[in-house]
């Protein structure tokens, strides 16, 4: 079991007002977002496991719960290396281009994630802006050659390393990935909430696991189990 608060005598297992447990709410969230399934695919997991679930009862979990998870994630995370990579890729909502523009540091831990109608220096400026206020300053930064990030940082008289060669395209794999399971996002406020919820998970359970050894992993992976399990815990109806 992902999360479960049956073992904390102190607290309710149940969420006021919700008919299932803490422990099957979480395990519904963990599965959707971790894995590459459908709503659909985790209402049959829960029904192998004796749990009847619809789909839609699972849609609203991911939407409420999971950002509640991902906020306590991300208020955990430790500070980040001072290497930066950012990029932005372009989805299709509704006929409408929009880019998602993410920062990730040497590790591959995903700083942020911001959805934004433009690719352009207003938008680069934004995105750059809520890293600096949650991170501080970075050595080096990262990005592919838009004109953009260098008209930023000169206007914002930031004293750092910039390259402008590599982004980290890498990091839009998963959401490629997940466009094609949800059927495109349907607006850009679903795609925020959804993918930002969705990096947490991913920086929480895809540690770099080709840099360590099977039993570093392992312990890596229970300690992400306990972290997710001690913010469902914490979960507000």
């Amino acid at each position: 079991m992902v999360a479960s608060a049956d073992d904390q005598p102190n607290l309710p297992t149940r969420l006021q007002g919700y008919r299932f447990p803490r422990s099957i709410v979480s395990y519904a969230v963990w599965a959707y977002h971790r894995f590459a399934l459908s709503l659909r695919d985790v209402e049959d997991l829960l029904a192998e496991r004796g749990d009847t679930v619809s789909y839609e009862t699972i849609r609203a979990w991911a939407g409420k719960f999971g950002a509640q998870i991902a906020k306590r994630v991300r208020a955990a995370r430790r500070q980040p290396t001072d290497k930066w990579h950012l990029d932005e890729v372009v989805i299709t909502i509704r006929g409408k281009k929009h880019w998602p523009w993410r920062a990730v540091d040497s590790n591959g831990e995903i700083l942020d994630l911001l959805v934004q109608t433009r690719r352009n220096a207003r938008a680069a400026k934004r995105i750059i802006s809520r890293l600096l206020a949650r991170w501080g300053m970075p050595r080096v930064i990262i990005t592919d050659k838009l004109p953009s990030y260098s008209a930023v940082l000169r206007k914002l008289g930031l004293a750092m390393d910039h390259r402008a060669h590599k982004g980290c395209e890498g990091s839009h794999r998963l959401t490629r990935k997940r466009e094609k399971i949800l059927g495109r996002f349907k607006s850009a406020r679903q795609a925020q909430r959804f993918l930002a919820v969705h990096d947490e998970t991913a920086n929480l359970f895809r540690p770099r696991r080709h840099t360590m050894t099977a039993t570093t992993f392992r312990r890596k992976r229970a300690d992400a189990f306990c972290e997710w399990a001690g913010c469902a815990i914490e979960l507000a109806a």
